[in-house]
């Protein structure tokens, strides 16, 4: 029995796979987090509550005053205090990268198999938000969440298992199979899955929580039964994903060629609309620089 059929059942008598869970660390929502979904469930949320809790930490400011006024989320406009960045920017995309920063934090990726485990994750975050409002789908904070989240189950294999740099770097050479497919057969789980696990201990939307569950799971975009929502986000990183490959420099992205023709057409777009979107994407992480 893999993960996801363990987070997908009713609870039972502890088996091998529940075993395994229990195993595997995975950080508790931090306080600040907690702060912030407590006030976002509010009738009425309110921007001075929202900037006094970013503000009760002084790196967090920093940080999201930094991201706030990145090419990609602050445009023209130059945010000079938490509340101008609120103003710009609206309460739940501050949310949203505030959630990414704590992630960052509360998760670290210091093995040298994933050096760049946050810049990606951070890129690819920044993607999601550029396809999200470039193709008007979805709401651009909820993009940017997954695009930060659904790789997070990555750090914490790499903590529980000893070999998981080797599995992980033969399941980024599969060329045919799902990356999730030999976690599965040599670890009983998936960084998909566990991630998904630690999106839903976070409070995280469910949206984004079955996403990540599925994000290597490309059928999922012809399932007319999986929410409209999970099924954009997928198709999303899969563009996120090939434009990452190419401002990387390398010749093709493996996970595009599994599902990219499958994110097209769910999202109807033509080869030259992606072409052109994929060079725009592009040309957005240089300005960001």
């Amino acid at each position: 029995m893999s993960t996801a059929s363990a987070l997908a059942r009713p609870a039972a008598a502890e088996d091998p796979v529940d075993a395994l869970i229990k195993s595997i660390r995975i950080p508790p929502r931090p306080s600040l987090l907690a702060d912030l979904q407590r006030e976002l469930a509010s009738p009425d949320p309110s921007p001075e509550t929202i900037g006094r809790i970013v503000a009760s930490d002084v790196g967090m400011s920093g940080a999201l005053l930094k991201l706030a006024n990145s090419a990609i989320y602050g445009g023209r406009r130059k945010a000079k205090s938490i509340e101008q960045a609120i103003l710009f920017l609206g309460i739940n995309q501050v949310a949203s990268l505030m959630t990414g920063l704590l992630a960052r934090q509360a998760i670290p990726a210091n093995s040298a198999a994933l050096a760049s485990f946050w810049d990606v994750s951070t890129r690819r975050a920044q993607a999601m938000v550029f396809l999200s409002r470039r193709l008007r789908i979805g709401e651009p904070d909820v993009a940017h969440t997954f695009g930060l989240f659904c790789d997070t189950g990555l750090p914490l294999l790499m903590d529980r298992f000893a070999d998981y740099g080797a599995t992980y770097a033969a399941a980024s050479l599969e060329a045919e199979r799902p990356f999730t497919a030999l976690e599965e057969e040599r670890h009983a789980t998936s960084h998909a899955s566990i991630g998904c696990l630690l999106a839903r201990n976070w409070g995280l939307s469910d949206h984004v929580v079955w996403a990540i569950l599925h994000h290597h799971d490309y059928a999922v975009l012809e399932d007319a039964h999986t929410a409209g929502a999970v099924r954009s986000l997928v198709a999303l990183s899969l563009l996120a994903e090939a434009a990452i490959c190419k401002y990387q420099g390398h010749a093709e992205s493996l996970e595009w060629n599994k599902g990219g023709v499958r994110a097209c057409a769910y999202l109807g777009l033509s080869a030259e609309e992606t072409a052109e979107l994929l060079d725009e994407l592009h040309e957005a992480f240089h300005d960001d620089q």
